[in-house]
């Protein structure tokens, strides 16, 4: 059986670029195909040959590829896949619309539905430069909003990372969905019950990772906090957080699994369709605490693997670290929780069970 991998563009390496790169490893044989690609800022796929769009030509695309919006859908239609018994794509948004061949399968990883469209005014708040152009913008993406619904009809099978996501590709594109939660390589995470006294948040600097709240929690108690990542919220961030915040930019893995294991909670705050880091918090053997909504209700249980706010403010926020302070909390259980649910074994004789299924149905 021949297949292809496709991933809406590598361009980052964000959380679903990980759960590519883990299906990149377990194919090793099916060939690689994207709109865009940085070898640089995304993942590492070896020696093999990443196929690209016409997009990759055209000057600035890859480090401006947000702007390349209303072309990503012809781009993919354009991919020539008609070798490929099977279709493995990987989508927030395009990858999704790839023509297959009549009697080949196309199962879609649908990390969301394709959020800058269906939920338009949060995008334009975390990207404030496009607030200007956001009436013409909107009338783009109207018209966008009617070809994503006719390509979000050519997979054959989607799953979903999440119950959240699950119920909104149902509602908004009509299809059912597998819910499978995606894995971490438990590889990449040490465990330690010896924990330092900071806190940790590990995200993209965007405002609906809401990191603001956790500045201003931490600014009134004074704990010492480390925030890894970066992105166009930095500098606002950078000058209202106090002396016990300290801002890490872009860690290497290597520096990312140490700081993981190491931190007495890892911190969440945004409202996340599914989200790894609190499971990679989890397989370090280390407590989250996250704003109670989303996918980490499907990840996380309440008192024994991290502790839930009910409300995205400082006030909130700061009462959930209060209660996980009381916690004694066990910090073995925690790491099995997350091996025994969330590895890549548990993962894989999910996904091939689907893919065996699909595969034989004529």
């Amino acid at each position: 059986m021949k297949i292809a991998l496709v991933h809406d563009y590598l361009t980052q390496r964000g959380g679903a670029e990980r759960v590519f790169e883990l299906l990149c490893k377990r194919y090793p044989e099916a060939d690689i195909f994207t709109s865009l690609y940085d070898p640089e800022k995304t993942i590492d796929v070896g020696d093999r040959i990443v196929q690209t769009t016409f997009l990759q030509k055209i000057p600035g695309a890859a480090k401006y590829f947000r702007l390349m919006a209303p072309l990503y859908f012809p781009a993919f239609r354009a991919l020539d896949l008609q070798d490929y018994d099977l279709i493995i794509s990987s989508s927030t948004s395009f990858a999704k619309a790839v023509k297959k061949r009549q009697d080949a399968k196309h199962i879609c990883f649908c990390h969301n539905v394709t959020r800058f469209l269906w939920d338009t005014e949060t995008y334009l708040r975390e990207y404030s430069d496009y607030r200007y152009f956001a009436p013409f913008i909107q009338r783009i993406f109207q018209l966008m909003r009617d070809v994503d619904l006719k390509y979000a009809q050519e997979p054959d099978i989607y799953i979903a990372n999440s119950s959240t996501v699950a119920r909104r590709i149902q509602t908004i594109y009509g299809k059912q969905a597998l819910m499978v939660n995606y894995p971490i390589d438990t590889s990449n995470f040490v465990f330690s019950d010896a924990k330092d006294e900071y806190y940790l948040a590990s995200a993209r600097m965007i405002s609906y990772k809401r990191l603001d709240i956790i500045v201003e929690a931490f600014n009134w108690l004074g704990w010492p906090l480390l925030i890894s990542g970066d992105g166009p919220e930095r500098e606002r961030l950078e000058a209202k957080a106090l002396g016990n915040i300290q801002f890490l930019g872009h860690v290497s893995d290597s520096q990312r699994k140490d700081l993981f294991a190491r931190a007495k909670s890892v911190i969440v705050a945004a409202l996340e369709d599914y989200g790894l880091v609190p499971v990679e918090a989890n397989a370090s053997g280390t407590p989250v605490i996250a704003y109670g909504a989303g996918g980490v209700l499907d990840t996380q249980i309440h008192r024994q693997t991290g502790v839930f706010f009910n409300r995205q403010t400082p006030e909130s926020l700061q009462t959930a670290l209060l209660e996980s302070g009381e916690i004694p909390w066990n910090y073995e259980n925690i790491r099995n929780h997350a091996v025994n649910n969330f590895s890549e074994s548990v993962f894989f004789s999910k996904v091939e069970r689907v893919i065996e299924q699909t595969c034989s149905v004529n």
